[in-house]
């Protein structure tokens, strides 16, 4: 008896992955729960396991396909029943490239003027038939470009040999329409001596996508300001090892001030926790903390929940949970969306100083930076004190420019004066 392997619940607004690399082959024995294919979402990599013991039976999603949640991915035959493996037909909402030991996929329907090859005489030897080419939409991509218009020079095709799926059309279409009607891109020029050229992956080519619409779609502004680390850094190395023990090996570091100083200072400034939809400014009561760690595949945000009920403990716990799983690539879908503020840390590499990106829709993200001991003035003496510099960036159709400086002073005064969040001042 055979099980259908299909793709999982991907998580909210995610509906269609790229099927990233295949772990077994079609043939191979599996055992229950075991990792058969990796699927790439425009988030994270996911990983879809055996139901239960046998062998791999058809695959229908080739590498580099485009499957929609709930589609069919592979047969799993029983232990002691599975038969050699059979192409499938390609009936299932997503499409992949021709495979010559498969046939020929059926062309999809001409979209504008393309042009194709004449047909081969009759009496002509027949060939082997040719990978589709880059550009060739997928049908379920063809489909919907039919619908609304599109020709295939207008956008970079993401699936197999440069083919363009569904998610390049629905990319292609949220864009702002100067960008939707502009001229297809020049080719890429020649490649030079020494240069290496490598394809970007789904979750690195949606980033950088968004970034850009953080730009164009915000009226993005940064304000800096500094703060002395001296008292943190005291009461940090005062309470660490008790901290730690009390907590069951949860570390204290200088995030949990960070976020505490942004937990009041959004309380006070509620517009830095806000967003716009449409023509409505929406506030939220409540802080769910977006936090930036990088991982294997580029920068990921996870979000903190809830994090103005968090104590200093629950909020340590919380990061040092994400770093880890981000470094696995172990972090869940909907950890990565719903936030209503960002902290990023650029210090931890090294950086003095930078202006952080939106993290759409938000309007406002912290950008935290190295500690630097430099000469400063206090009650008319030079001191050498731990300083680090902040940024505040944020989107000035909502935020003032006094409501940014005065959120980012607040910032400052609760991690130069910690009592002032235990006090919650």
């Amino acid at each position: 008896m055979a099980t259908e392997i299909k793709v999982p619940t991907l998580g909210e607004s995610v509906t269609t992955a790229t099927v990233a690399r295949w772990l077994k082959k079609a043939g191979e024995s599996v055992a229950a729960d075991e990792p058969l294919v990796e699927l790439e979402t425009d988030k994270v990599t996911v990983e879809v396991n055996s139901p239960g013991p046998g062998t791999l039976g058809a695959i229908s999603a080739e590498e580099g396909a485009e499957v929609e949640v709930g589609a069919t991915l592979a047969m799993l035959e029983a232990e002691g029943t599975a038969a050699a493996p059979k192409p499938v037909p390609r009936t299932n909402t997503y499409s992949t490239a021709s495979n010559p030991s498969a046939g020929v996929n059926p062309p999809p329907r001409a979209l504008g003027p393309v042009s194709r090859p004449a047909a081969p005489p009759a009496n002509a030897a027949a060939a082997p038939p040719a990978p589709a080419a880059a550009h060739s939409p997928m049908p379920s991509a063809a489909k919907m470009m039919e619908e609304k218009g599109l020709g295939s020079d207008a956008m970079d095709g993401t699936g197999k040999d440069g083919r363009i799926t569904k998610g390049d059309v629905l990319q292609f279409l949220a864009r702002p329409p100067a960008a939707a009607t502009a001229a297809a891109p020049k080719p890429p020029r020649a490649a030079e001596s020494g240069e290496e050229r490598v394809k970007m992956t789904r979750l690195r080519k949606v980033i950088a996508q968004r970034l850009k619409d953080a730009q164009n779609n915000a009226a993005m502004l940064t304000t800096f300001n500094e703060v002395d680390m001296t008292a943190a850094m005291a009461m940090r190395a005062e309470y660490r090892e008790a901290f730690e023990k009390r907590h069951n090996g949860v570390r204290l570091g200088f995030m949990s001030f960070f976020v505490r100083a942004c937990v009041a200072a959004l309380k006070a400034f509620p517009a830095v926790n806000a967003e716009i939809d449409g023509d409505e400014i929406v506030y939220k009561n409540f802080v769910h903390m977006g936090i930036a760690v990088g991982g294997p595949n580029g920068l990921v945000v996870p979000v903190l929940r809830d994090a103005d009920q968090l104590g200093f403990a629950g909020i340590e716990k919380g990061i040092g949970d994400f770093g880890r799983r981000a470094r696995d690539g172990a972090l869940k879908v909907d950890e990565l969306s719903g936030g209503t503020f960002t902290i990023t840390n650029g210090g931890v590499y090294g950086s003095l100083m930078s202006t952080p990106i939106l993290n759409a829709p938000q309007s406002g993200i912290l950008g935290m930076h190295k500690i630097q001991e430099r000469p400063m003035a206090i009650s008319g003496k030079v001191e050498i004190r731990p300083m680090m510099y902040l940024a505040l960036s944020y989107d000035h159709r909502i935020v003032d420019g006094k409501e940014a400086v005065s959120f980012l002073v607040r910032v400052k005064e609760g991690v130069e004066d910690p009592r002032r969040l235990l006090l919650d001042l």
